[in-house]
């Protein structure tokens, strides 16, 4: 079995970068003509993962998606258990999106490149970064396009449901007034288990909870609160749906 899940690892791995290779331009050029280009960038990005999913027999059903309003701008929040998560998130949002990502994966060669123009790298270690990751994500809201962030800030590789979050998102949702939307992923740690590099095919779930609007809390910390009502939240939708 674990030959026959090494040959089938090796399999996507290669259809990835394949892919990634025909599609990358299709993805970088309407955004290196215009800023307006981003809706271009994203349906071929969305091909891409559609594509690759469907060649690799991983399937994914989105539940609760009548809670998002297209022409509204939301920070979406999900919990990152998996590097699965990454090709699911544009298919199963369908709005125009820009990640917080790791600085780290910048440097992929051709994959950092691709990336770089539909996300914002940050180095949580850097205080200055941070700050500047912050700064661009309000711009990008302020042009009306929703951003996703994972607040536990790493991938969660332990047996909690959910690691504390930071506050950046939810000092941002506040400082915007953006509604923070939360997605439960559920499953794709069992594609791509903890401690291993071997995928295995199968279904990946992803549920929409309706959003939460900073401008109802009344509390003195509102970031503390605001943060505190996400991770309930989410907890709750995985706990319930796992």
């Amino acid at each position: 079995m674990k030959i026959i899940r090494s040959i089938y690892t090796l399999y996507a791995v290669l259809l990835f970068i394949l892919l990634m290779l025909v599609f990358g331009l299709f993805i970088v050029l309407p955004l290196l003509i215009s800023p307006r280009g981003g809706k271009i960038s994203f349906f071929f990005l969305r091909v891409w993962a559609i594509l690759w999913s469907f060649l690799i027999g991983i399937r994914f059903r989105t539940f609760g998606t009548a809670h998002i309003d297209l022409n509204q701008a939301y920070i979406y929040i999900f919990n990152h258990r998996s590097f699965l998560d990454a090709p699911l998130i544009p298919m199963a949002i369908k709005q125009e999106l820009r990640g917080l990502g790791k600085k780290e994966l910048s440097k992929i060669p051709i994959f950092g490149l691709i990336i770089s123009r539909v996300a914002v790298w940050v180095d949580r270690k850097d205080s200055q970064s941070r700050k500047a990751s912050l700064t661009k994500m309000q711009e990008i809201l302020q042009q009306g396009i929703s951003i996703i962030v994972a607040p536990e800030g790493t991938r969660n590789d332990t047996d909690k449901t959910l690691l504390p979050f930071q506050k950046g998102a939810f000092r941002l949702a506040i400082d915007t007034q953006t509604p923070i939307l939360p997605m439960a992923v559920i499953g794709a740690d069992k594609l791509l288990p903890k401690g291993s590099l071997l995928l295995r095919p199968g279904v990946i779930e992803i549920y929409f909870s309706a959003p939460i609007l900073p401008s109802s809390l009344k509390a003195e910390n509102p970031v503390e609160h605001l943060s505190e009502k996400c991770y309930s939240r989410l907890e709750a939708m995985i706990l319930t749906h796992e």
